[in-house]
């Protein structure tokens, strides 16, 4: 019997008029984490033969899961068509799940699970095991919207010569800001200045920062802290792009979003090539 009132705080469904051609499903047990968790990925024809092929590594925000990127913001059409296009190089999409811890890990370490070397250090392993062209020695770019913008940017900060660029979109600035989205405690968290908000990982990076890419929506409840953590980068001498376009904390801006962003990967990437072939 429907009694009016909803049984989930948060569904998330995926689109079904978005092809899943292409795409992978890999589940692993994590060590990181202590549990099972999930990865999509896609890895387009003309990924065949590429030596150490790039990961771009696309984070997920709260309430999300590994398949959102591709069956919510159709990631993998988004990246064929640039690769086809020449403006991204073939690369690997990795779209992993962030843990499912509650409604939103942060892709923070915490008690009981690390997020964080989920990110940084299985993920690629997995993809070096399961995609041949994958290497140690393949570039990694991060990028994430709302939640995973903040894991994206912060996880650059830490581990800046690990990460070969880094964008956000319609990012979490600051830690408390999760408060408002999570339904459990941050107790255990980890409280190190780095993991608590992006601009004092960015200015707390001990080596050169890889590019870095930030976008938002006009229409973003986030806008202004976006906004504000621009004007902090600035002011700091940190190096990045910033871009503002029509729309919100959603999906159709995302989706749109996303196409700059895979760009932006493709030049720091054509760079690169470019810089090894001058060498």
């Amino acid at each position: 019997m429907n009694t009016g009132r909803p049984t989930f705080r948060t569904i998330e469904q995926s689109d079904p008029a978005i092809a899943a051609t292409g795409l992978e499903f890999v589940t692993v047990k994590s060590s990181a984490l202590g549990r099972r968790v999930d990865v999509t990925l896609f890895v387009p024809p003309a990924a065949r033969g590429v030596a150490n092929l790039p990961m771009v590594m696309l984070l997920h925000g709260v309430f999300g899961s590994h398949w959102a990127w591709a069956l919510k913001g159709a990631a993998h059409l988004t990246a064929a068509r640039l690769i086809a296009e020449g403006a991204l190089p073939p690369v690997a999409l990795l779209m992993p799940s962030d843990g499912l811890w509650g409604d939103g890990s942060g892709y923070v370490a915490q008690a009981g699970q690390d997020a964080e070397r989920w990110i940084m250090d299985e993920v690629p392993a997995l993809a070096c095991e399961v995609v041949e062209a994958c290497t140690t020695r393949s570039p990694l770019l991060l990028a994430g919207l709302s939640m995973g913008g903040f894991g994206a940017l912060r996880l650059a900060g830490k581990y800046p010569q690990r990460i070969a660029a880094a964008a956000a979109l319609s990012t979490v600035t600051d830690v408390a800001q999760f408060d408002g989205l999570i339904e459990e405690s941050r107790t255990g968290w980890s409280e190190a200045p780095a993991d608590r908000g992006i601009l004092a990982a960015l200015a707390g990076a001990t080596d050169a920062l890889p590019p870095i890419r930030l976008a938002c929506g006009r229409d973003d409840p986030y806008l202004d802290a976006n906004r504000a953590l621009h004007r902090a980068l600035q002011q700091a001498g940190i190096a990045h792009q910033y871009a503002e376009g029509e729309g919100g904390h959603d999906w159709p801006y995302w989706t749109a979003a996303l196409d700059d962003t895979l760009c932006f990967f493709g030049q720091m990437l054509h760079a690169h090539t470019e810089e090894g072939d001058d060498a």
